[in-house]
């Protein structure tokens, strides 16, 4: 394995797709949980987010739920811990164009009214342009938002206009960035190619203070790479958020990270099992995930269905 993985760095390019497994397996036999491998600099208990609050109020088709299914999903993940929730906004894609951005709007503030104690995320998936991202930021100025997601397709000019137009309504909101920069990251595994094609263009917006939150996905760049762009992050006074949803243990991984090299800002949470995995080391208290002082990541295989940090249903 010596050939493969270093503690202090994680796994060779030619090992990358046992990034995880070489973590984790590195962990058992040194009898430390993956985080002290990587320093111990962050925190063991780390914010988290529920990423499961979709468009409940439009479905089912034929007779839509309305905006109470979605004040009803979020109770869901509130009694299950969480105490912030990011919102899918960008509902004209399946509405009449303002009838669409207005029901965004009507959501995000029922969501802040509901649940004054939480954070409130809004994640647009680049859904809107400009013009109207800027009339859904004057109709949600006073929702206290704690981050913007990909608001519309990331350019210069945008973002230089939704900072000023926040600044003049008071939206004190991060912009969060970069998730759809990691799309064909599996394609491309020599770190110069990929630091080129992929990070050069978000720093000089970073750099310009135009975006605050880095969203690259965890599963495409990989765990090593997210440790080797961590301080890179860090020094451009960028902080990190990695997108995690589509497989249940990246949260837990994603913890690891965060406590192992810092500059975590919030973990994006995924309610719910994982098939015959045990996940019950980890915990969510009062909003924050709680990582385990166990070698490895923490997590077991199970005879039967797994456990979680969260038993929510699928919607």
């Amino acid at each position: 394995m010596g050939d493969l993985f270093d503690p202090s760095v994680g796994v060779t390019e030619e090992a990358h797709t046992l990034d995880y497994v070489l973590h984790d397996l590195a962990g058992e036999i040194l009898g430390k949980p993956v985080y002290e491998l990587m320093g111990g600099h962050g925190p063991t208990e780390i914010d988290t987010y529920s990423g499961a609050i979709y468009m409940e109020d439009l479905v089912p088709k034929v007779k839509p739920r309305g905006i109470s299914a979605v004040l009803d999903a979020c109770q869901m993940d509130y009694d299950s811990g969480y105490r912030a929730f990011k919102l899918k906004i960008g509902r004209a894609r399946w509405m009449k164009r303002d009838e669409g951005d207005r029901r965004d709007i009507d959501v995000t503030r029922a969501v802040r009214e509901r649940f004054p104690d939480c954070k409130v995320l809004v994640d647009a998936n680049d859904g809107y342009s400009v013009d109207r991202f800027l009339k859904y930021v004057t109709g949600v100025a006073d929702c206290d938002l704690f981050w913007i997601e990909e608001p519309f397709v990331e350019n210069r000019d945008g973002l230089a206009r939704l900072k000023d137009h926040m600044h003049k309504v008071g939206c004190k909101a991060l912009i969060a960035d970069g998730e759809a920069r990691t799309g064909s990251a599996p394609k491309l595994w020599k770190w110069g190619e990929y630091e080129k094609k992929f990070i050069d263009r978000f720093f000089e917006l970073a750099e310009e203070k135009l975006i605050d939150v880095c969203v690259f996905d965890i599963g495409a760049l990989g765990f090593t790479r997210w440790r080797k762009v961590m301080p890179i992050l860090r020094e451009a006074g960028v902080a990190a958020a990695p997108h995690l949803w589509g497989c249940t243990p990246k949260p837990l991984y994603c913890a690891h990270l965060a406590a192992g090299v810092g500059n975590v800002l919030i973990v994006e949470g995924i309610p719910g099992v994982g098939r015959n995995l045990d996940y019950s080391k980890f915990a969510i208290r009062s909003g924050k995930l709680c990582v385990p002082n166990v070698p490895g990541f923490g997590i077991s295989r199970t005879n039967g269905a797994g456990i979680g940090p969260s038993e929510s249903v699928p919607r």
